[in-house]
């Protein structure tokens, strides 16, 4: 019998990620505080926090469902060794995207899977996305266009929607910029034996 795959996360992005590659699962979101987990790092570098983080949402939804196989995920945008997180408004996406204006950012991905409060799987994406040169009023006129759900993103942007429309260049695949690096972690349920394959 394959053991139940919980995603330990509130993202509709990494879930429908799943539910789009056909995995059988259920949601049930961590009960962390990111931002109290971060204050003990802070000499580790952005994409060890984003492991680090993720581990925690994993060992978290772990505890309260035994035999389960828990995905955790987090994300954190990095520019010259600097971390972001989410902008709260939309004054912050907007200076946000100014200082990612003309420059190369890495969008770290961390995924870990846990089961029964043992951590079985840890792994690591990086994405390089460069911005082209973007004048202010441009800026505010596709803040403007998209709304607030760019509040969603570390990056103020929807790379999926308009927010393309943002950048010159992208090294990396679409999983790890969305938050859930796919190919390894599907590569890694089959052999655990959690999806058909």
């Amino acid at each position: 019998m394959t053991p139940p795959i919980i995603l330990a996360s509130a993202s509709r992005f990494r879930k429908s990620l799943l539910e789009n590659a056909g995995v059988t699962f259920t949601v049930e979101p961590a009960q962390t505080d990111e931002r109290a987990v971060e204050e003990a790092l802070v000499d580790l570098k952005p994409d060890e926090v984003a492991l680090i983080l993720a581990e925690a949402k994993a060992q978290d939804v772990s505890s309260r469902n035994p035999g389960a196989i828990v995905i955790g995920s987090d994300q954190t945008l990095s520019l010259d060794g600097e971390m972001f997180h989410k902008a709260e408004t939309m004054e912050q996406a907007r200076h946000r995207l100014l200082k990612l204006s003309g420059r190369t950012h890495q969008l770290n991905s961390g995924i870990v899977l846990v089961r029964d409060g043992e951590t079985i799987w840890r792994h690591m994406s990086i994405a390089r996305l460069t911005l082209r040169d973007l004048d202010p009023g441009f800026v505010g006129r596709h803040l403007s266009s998209v709304g607030d759900k760019v509040l969603s993103s570390v990056g103020a942007y929807q790379l999926e929607g308009a927010g393309i429309q943002l950048f010159d260049r992208i090294e990396g695949d679409y999983f790890t910029i969305i938050g859930l690096p796919l190919l390894p972690l599907l590569a890694k349920l089959r052999e655990l034996g959690a999806i058909d394959g």
